[in-house]
């Protein structure tokens, strides 16, 4: 009995009368994130859990510094996506620590992280379309979708770690106002 309500729940929300008014409101969309980034919210009473939930999106962000670094010779040291307890009593998710940042490398080691929206534009474009059009496939594709944009945003160490070399700042906004005027 048990078997037979589940095929026929996953029947309805199959359908494709179903799908076609999930998918083509926004309205639908929006709530699903916002359910989702509740229930993220409530697993902060526990940090391992947090950590469990928090995990997949923390190795995205910390990769993405760790990548940029290396490539600008920042020379990272560690890398940890576990949580620890920072200087002021709050959970840090993970960190990577550098050991040569400096007025070129601090800016885009720091910012490395925006470099997930492309990485989410590209699922958008090219794995949604190949994705057969099921409610369970729409769900982790917002989940995917949300664990990569809200990773994308660079923490307040990340702008602070940016800022330490006001040179770097200026030299930085100079190239994004010649690449914006040259378009």
């Amino acid at each position: 009995m048990l078997t037979e309500a589940y095929y026929k729940f996953m029947a309805i929300i199959n359908s494709p009368v179903f799908l076609r008014g999930f998918f083509d409101n926004r309205f639908y969309l929006i709530l699903l994130v916002i359910i989702l980034t509740r229930f993220k919210y409530t697993t902060y009473r526990s940090m391992w859990m947090s950590a469990l939930i928090n995990i997949p999106g923390t190795l995205l962000h910390e990769t993405m510094h760790y990548l940029v670094g290396l490539v600008l010779n920042a020379r990272p040291c560690n890398f940890t996506v576990f949580p620890t307890r920072g200087e002021d009593g709050n959970y840090v998710m993970g960190s990577v620590g550098f050991r040569n940042v400096t007025f070129y490398n601090a800016v885009p080691a720091a910012m490395a992280p925006l470099l997930l929206l492309p990485l989410g534009f590209y699922v958008n474009r090219h794995l949604l379309p190949l994705l057969p059009p099921t409610f369970v496939n729409y769900v982790l594709y917002v989940l995917l979708q949300t664990i990569i944009i809200e990773n994308a945003v660079p923490s307040r160490a990340d702008f602070r770690v940016a800022g330490m070399y006001v040179t770097g700042v200026i030299m930085y906004l100079f190239l994004a106002l010649l690449i914006f005027l040259s378009f």
